[in-house]
């Protein structure tokens, strides 16, 4: 299972947290962001996302060792070292991959190829929002951040950003529609990115677009496509 949180008013609870003053906007570590869509599963990977939570389920066995032998509680919980170990065991050793398994996820042949179809793929849905808002100047920015959690179900927050402002843009259906459906479809799954992402170290993955490339075929194609949608 994964889970792409695409990030815009209409689709977070806190919407002052989506206010940038420059770009790229970073989120994850930073803020934590609470959907207003998604369903469950989404709103349960990133209440998981947050560090306090994981060290209190970390610790967990201690509180229930307390519990279970009561004349040892006092000895357990005078035992920070093991409880500092446990939290390195689990946020280390069995949620996240070390260095060496890092770079073994992905060739470079197969990352060089994941980053290339990634680039080709932002473009396009970066193209087709300009020309579907009739955007002449300035620059776009589909930015995808991804937890580096890789024994869970991969958490990518993804949002279009725009110098202008600076901002984050103001999905609609449609243009939420449009990058669920593109993004990541297969070969390039949101899985794949994250090992592609570990593998070359890439906490960010930022893709730019200036409105003004969009060419008069496509913004004839996004003007068509809009009288068709009102009719």
């Amino acid at each position: 299972m994964t889970i792409m949180f695409i990030l815009s008013p209409d689709t977070v609870a806190n919407r002052t947290a989506l206010d940038i003053r420059w770009l790229p906007r970073r989120f994850l570590g930073r803020t934590i962001l609470w959907p207003r869509k998604g369903g469950w599963r989404l709103w349960l990977r990133v209440v998981f996302e947050t560090e306090v939570l994981r060290y209190a389920l970390a610790l967990l066995p201690f509180v229930v060792a307390a519990l279970v032998w009561q004349d040892y509680a006092i000895i357990i919980a005078k035992a920070p070292i093991l409880m500092l170990i446990a939290i390195y065991l689990v946020e280390a050793r069995l949620l996240r991959a070390t260095s060496a398994q890092r770079a073994a996820l992905v060739s470079e042949a197969q990352a060089d190829s994941g980053l290339d179809m990634l680039r080709a793929r932002a473009r396009a849905i970066l193209t087709k929002i300009a020309a579907g808002r009739g955007l002449q100047s300035g620059c776009l920015h589909l930015v995808i951040e991804q937890s580096d959690l890789l024994r869970v179900a991969p958490l990518s927050l993804v949002s279009v950003q725009s110098d202008e402002g600076p901002e984050l843009l103001a999905l609609d259906e449609q243009e939420r529609a449009l990058i669920e459906e593109t993004l990541f479809a297969p070969p390039l799954t949101e899985r794949a990115l994250q090992r592609i992402g570990l593998a070359r170290k890439i906490e960010i993955h930022d893709i730019s677009f200036e409105p003004v490339q969009v060419s008069a075929h496509a913004r004839m194609a996004a003007l068509m496509a809009a009288r068709s949608a009102g009719e």
